[in-house]
């Protein structure tokens, strides 16, 4: 019983890997919290679920839609949104503020325009799981999971084995000392929204296969933040960490106390975390950046 709730937590853990590494890459580089990019996920969400109900693609290219999308979309939203504030040097919190303001925008513009129903995805796996001893593996998970890490893989070798992740790396310790050494500011802002929206893209796909597709989905962005704490606000690494250690913190919550209690003990993680280490699992005592 508790490998096999283990199993679904790591199913569970490995979406929230996905929102939670594009939540910390723009928190290393911009030091804010978008709120926005739930609202991402949850129109990459929509966007997957139209290309394979609407235009009948195989699921790999509803897949590589979502993504393209979601990136587009966070890229524009970085340029509409935030990029004015910075360009004017503008306090974070305006940044913040901008932020909620795009998501309650984007969340009431899905329901005006798609509906406020809940979607289902179809069946793209068969549903008999796998049977491994006692344990038993949803294939939908068992793709959730290989999906998962392919996509941080990638991410990971964009960041720390490419010039522009050397960039972005540059831009996250310092952006102005940055700028002075001949990196675009602008660009690797761009970036950073592109590559987070796209890993949100498809993030929001595999959460709509598993549970549903619904303009609310943009709450997601809480349990981003935790992971994030939970594994150390800017730090990529500690950000899958602690989506997998909040993934299955709540799916033992859930199966031996109650699902009404879910959120609860998540909460209650973020608080341990930050009173027994405030920098997170992974992540480092941050300073003032100048």
């Amino acid at each position: 019983m508790i490998w096999q709730q283990i199993v679904n937590g790591i199913s569970v853990g490995a979406v929230y890997a996905l929102i939670a590494v594009g939540y910390s890459l723009v928190y290393s580089v911009l030091n804010f919290s978008n709120f926005a990019h739930g609202d991402v996920l949850m129109l990459g969400s929509y966007l997957g679920f139209f290309a394979l109900t609407k235009l009948g693609v195989p699921f790999g290219l509803a897949i590589a839609i979502a993504m393209l999308g979601a990136g587009i979309i966070a890229m524009v939203i970085e340029k509409i949104a935030y990029r004015p504030l910075r360009l004017r040097r503008a306090p974070l919190l305006y940044l913040m503020i901008s932020a909620m303001g795009m998501s309650i925008f984007l969340q009431n513009f899905t329901i005006v325009t798609i509906g406020p129903n809940f979607r289902t995805y179809p069946d793209v796996l068969p549903t008999k799981p796998f049977a491994v001893g006692t344990l038993s593996i949803g294939r939908l998970d068992l793709m959730i999971f290989i999906i998962t890490v392919i996509v941080l893989l990638l991410l990971t070798w964009l960041v720390y084995r490419t010039k522009i992740g050397i960039a972005i790396q540059a831009a996250a310790y310092n952006m102005r000392v940055a700028s002075l050494m001949g990196i675009n500011p602008d660009l690797i802002a761009t970036m950073v929204f592109l590559l987070a929206g796209a890993t949100a893209g498809v993030g929001g796909v595999l959460f709509g296969m598993k549970y549903t597709v619904y303009p609310w989905m943009g709450v997601l962005t809480i349990k981003a933040f935790i992971a994030a704490v939970v594994g150390g606000l800017g730090s990529l690494p500690g950000a899958v960490v602690g989506a997998f250690v909040l993934g299955i913190t709540e799916t033992f919550a859930a199966a031996y106390i109650s699902s009404a209690f879910r959120d609860l003990f998540s909460y209650l993680l973020m608080t341990i975390i930050i009173i027994a280490r405030p920098a997170g699992l992974m992540g480092t005592v941050a300073q003032e950046k100048a």
